[in-house]
């Protein structure tokens, strides 16, 4: 019975597939011969093109329905916010679940089998066909690999390493199931993507290539790099004062010979690989133009991020394409026109903006024109957000106009005063802040929900600027040429001065922590200046893209909220905006009356109180939610505990001598996550 319920359940699916069939275009492999299989290039390509997407089962996160696609994953930052409230900022409301999660090896299983079927083959010479598609293949498996164990590194930390299928043995089975440090992870990972890496065809971008293998792994090694810096002298790292793989890893050493050695090793390895990136990859062409006619002049930094066809993009460098009759269309051109689902930008994100002239927008003489109007606020801005912050009276579309506009829903074609007031998911603007990044002026992209079929980008080039940046610097403490004309390139692109050296002697760091989590590092505010403003640079090039809780997380830059809660805003609604006309487009389903407009009365108010902040704060209007604690809003908080997630303690029953006792299991918990059903306090 143990045998059998290990080999069903083991390590939430250790591994699944063990006892199942490997989903193939062809018959089973259950059932046939693997011998049959993996014999020419085409089966190795059909195999590997399921790993893109199973099902709705996206490897990448691509656009989906009813969404703001890849560019709302940010929303439940310091960056992006809606009206929700997730349980990571709650302490003791994120809970151990008793089963499921994502301690799971489905994934890692069907890219091993791979390996098991094809590699004694490729060894023997015995499979036909373009070898160099071959070995692309290959290159794609090993990608695959590394990229499910990033995914399992961000969540766990220590995690099992496990390069083969495994029999249906308990003893085996169960060893496998040991935790490794991460670091040993993290190198695993880095050893997977240099296979890739010579494996990869080169120049493709509708699969896997080289370049984007080689940003990936420069991604990884500045996680890891930052990672290990950061919480040096926590349970976070191997060796580390109460790591709980202690006792499992006794005597661990650390393959550079110390903790402070393999975090330079990381930061080493990141900088390399970005660079050859970055040498590579020019930046595409921002023409510092938002279209307000239809005559104007395309801005190819602009269509970038909402155009179908990404080929001719020489940044982008992996990207997944849909076209108007094929694929799983989404909503996020049509998202782009509205709210963004209610994923507004923070007053935090806006304000830590330069000037266009290098300057914060609180230095005296930096042209500041203020925050009254949303057209103030973009006035003389970094590029960026004058590009991608809307603005009432801007058009959302212009070409392909079709047919009764003011009829196509969430589709208005100008931008009118942000509906906050709307409880529509698809037309309330969270903050008052909203993006038009994604979006599209195409209205062949506006033919209903669901309707869009722009691209999704994967990966583009300008993060290997960023990491290359970051990683020198956190290395050797200063910036060589070759980071310096990244930045400057790079604010170039932004149209922003490139006088960086303005920048940062203007920078108070006793402000910018009043906008940016990225200010702090383990409870304490940033001293060195120079480092902030590189963090600055990601945060402003990199919005919306997704990368935002990673950078936070590897930067330790959550504890102060375990003391100070942070209270997420929008725009200054308590100021002359309150008293805008609500957008005639803004009707419930049927045609319902408008809104009205925002007021807070002592009951059922549709806006945060004027007496809390002249501010929009998205989160505490409604008394009744999880943001408020007899009837005060409390603010989003932290415990250490939630820089990685918890184990479901199934996971522990599974694995342990008595199948009762969690204690005993192989597995440990991570830190400060109770080996329980309850949440983390601390």
């Amino acid at each position: 019975m143990k045998i059998k319920y290990i080999i069903q359940c083991l390590l939430a699916l250790l591994l699944t597939g063990a006892v199942s069939c490997v989903d193939l275009d062809i018959t089973p492999l259950s059932t046939v011969s693997p011998e049959l299989f993996f014999d020419n290039a085409a089966q190795l390509q059909s195999y590997t093109a399921r790993h893109y997407m199973n099902g709705s089962n996206h490897v990448f996160p691509v656009h989906g329905t009813y969404s703001y696609g890849t560019f709302g994953i940010d929303i439940g930052t310091d960056n992006q916010a809606n009206k929700e409230f997730d349980n990571r900022w709650a302490p003791g409301l994120w809970r151990v679940s008793s089963s499921g999660g994502d301690w799971s090896f489905t994934r890692i299983y069907n890219l091993n089998f791979f390996f098991d079927m094809a590699q004694p083959k490729l060894n023997a010479g015995t499979i036909t066909g373009n070898l160099s598609d071959i070995h692309n293949s290959f290159g794609e498996i090993y990608f695959f690999r590394a990229y499910e164990y990033f995914e399992k590194l961000k969540l766990y930390g220590d995690f099992p390493i496990i390069t083969e299928t495994l029999p249906n043995d308990v003893e085996i089975l169960t060893e496998a199931s040991i935790r490794q440090p991460m670091t040993e992870v993290g190198r695993f990972i880095l050893e997977d993507l240099d296979k890739a890496i010579e494996m990869l065809n080169a120049t493709q971008t509708y699969r896997l290539n080289k370049n984007a293998a080689l940003l990936f792994k420069s991604r990884v090694a500045l996680y890891m790099g930052t990672w290990l810096k950061y919480f040096a002298g926590t349970p976070f790292v191997p060796n580390g004062p109460g790591w709980p793989g202690a006792a499992q890893h006794a005597g661990y050493q650390f393959k550079a010979g110390s903790l402070e050695n393999e975090s330079k090793w990381f930061l080493s390895q990141a900088i390399a690989a970005a660079k050859q990136v970055a040498d590579a990859i020019p930046l595409e062409v921002n023409n510092g133009v938002v279209r307000m006619e239809v005559n104007d002049p395309q801005n190819r930094y602009f269509t970038m991020f909402g155009d179908v066809n990404l080929d001719g993009y020489k940044e982008v460098l992996f990207y997944r394409q849909l076209t108007a009759t094929q694929g799983t269309k989404h909503n996020v051109a049509n998202s782009a026109r509205a709210g963004t689902y209610r994923g507004g930008l923070t007053r935090g994100f806006v304000d830590n903006f330069l000037m266009a002239n290098g300057l914060p927008i609180y230095v005296t003489g930096s042209g500041y024109w203020g925050d009254d109007y949303i057209a103030d606020v973009r006035k003389d801005r970094d590029g960026r957000l004058f590009l991608f912050l809307k603005e009432p009276g801007q058009p959302n579309m212009l070409d392909n106009m079709p047919l009764g506009v003011w009829d196509t829903g969430i589709s208005n074609y100008v931008e009118q005063y942000p509906a906050i007031t709307s409880t529509d998911n698809e037309r309330n603007y969270s903050t008052g802040y909203t993006l038009r990044k994604g979006g599209s002026y195409d209205g062949y992209q506006a033919q209903g929900n669901n309707s869009c079929f722009t691209s999704a980008i994967i990966f583009r080039g300008v993060e290997a600027y960023l990491n290359y940046m970051e990683a020198y610097y956190e290395l050797n403490g200063n910036l060589d040429a070759t980071a310096k004309s990244y930045w400057q390139k790079i604010r170039d692109r932004a149209k922003v001065d490139n006088d960086y050296d303005k920048t940062i002697s203007a920078t108070d760091m006793n402000i910018e922590v009043t906008n940016d989590w990225g200010a702090y590092s383990a409870g304490k505010i940033l001293t060195d200046k120079t480092l902030y403003n590189i963090r600055r640079e990601r945060r402003c090039e990199l919005m919306a893209e997704g990368l935002r809780l990673m950078d936070l997380k590897r930067w330790r830059a959550l504890d102060q909220m375990k003391t100070t809660p942070y209270h997420v805003e929008g725009f200054k609604i308590w100021g002359p905006m309150k008293d805008e006309p609500e957008a005639p487009w803004n009707r419930g389903f049927g045609g319902l009356a408008v809104q009205p407009l925002v007021y807070y009365p002592s009951n059922n108010p549709n806006v945060s109180p004027p007496s809390s902040s002249l501010y929009l704060r998205p989160n505490e209007f409604n008394p009744s939610s999880a943001m408020f604690l007899n009837g005060t809003p409390v603010g989003y908080k932290w415990a250490m505990a939630h820089y990685l997630s918890p184990i479901a303690i199934s996971h522990f029953l599974i694995t342990a001598p008595d199948e009762k006792t969690p204690e005993l299991s192989v597995i440990y918990q991570n830190p400060y996550w109770p080996l329980e059903t309850t949440g983390a306090i601390e």
